[in-house]
């Protein structure tokens, strides 16, 4: 096998656990299918008709492959590029959700925080346009139990590699900001 241009993110022992193969199996099977010159969703279809590992393994075992191979990427979907930032609080699930929410609580940590909320699901989710106009951002939040809560931020439709890197950062930046404020 090829050194990869990116090392796959889940074990050996994982993938084969789900699909019978481990990765440098997987990759000279598609390889000797031809993969390289398929699109996503062909690679997807093979995978689930010789192995049926289920919707998100074929995704994983696809993507991994792409990446691999230099056909895609890091952070790289059909639509653009996505990222996503995740951090636990020491704060209950309605307090961090409220921080979000509430226009003027994001004023006071979320550099950007001029956008319009498309979607909300009380104390689960925010979907909202960024102040860009073109990206999307889905903020989801989760108990964790007694005072702790989590927000994960995915931030997706990012034209470049370079805009993901960035964005990435940004959301690092904010989320630390956020804990301030929550703990201020």
């Amino acid at each position: 096998m090829a050194k990869p241009k990116v090392a796959p993110r889940l074990s050996d022992e994982s993938v084969k656990a789900k699909t019978g193969k481990a990765w440098a199996e997987l990759f000279a099977i598609l390889d000797k299918a031809g993969a390289r010159k398929w699109d996503h969703q062909a690679m997807v279809a093979f995978l689930h008709k010789r192995y049926a590992p289920g919707p998100w393994w074929e995704q994983m075992v696809t993507v991994t492959y792409e990446q691999v191979r230099g056909l895609r990427k890091p952070h790289e979907k059909l639509e653009g590029y996505e990222i996503s930032r995740s951090k636990t609080f020491a704060r209950p699930l309605a307090a961090l959700y409220d921080a979000w929410e509430d226009p003027e609580k994001r004023c006071r940590w979320l550099k950007d925080a001029s956008f319009t909320i498309r979607k909300a699901a009380r104390l689960k989710s925010l979907r909202f346009t960024w102040v860009d106009g073109q990206t999307q951002v889905v903020a989801g939040f989760y108990s964790k139990g007694g005072a702790r809560s989590q927000v994960a931020v995915q931030h997706s439709k990012l034209p470049s590699a370079p805009a993901a890197a960035h964005m990435k950062a940004y959301w690092t930046a904010q989320l630390a900001k956020l804990q301030g404020f929550l703990e201020g």
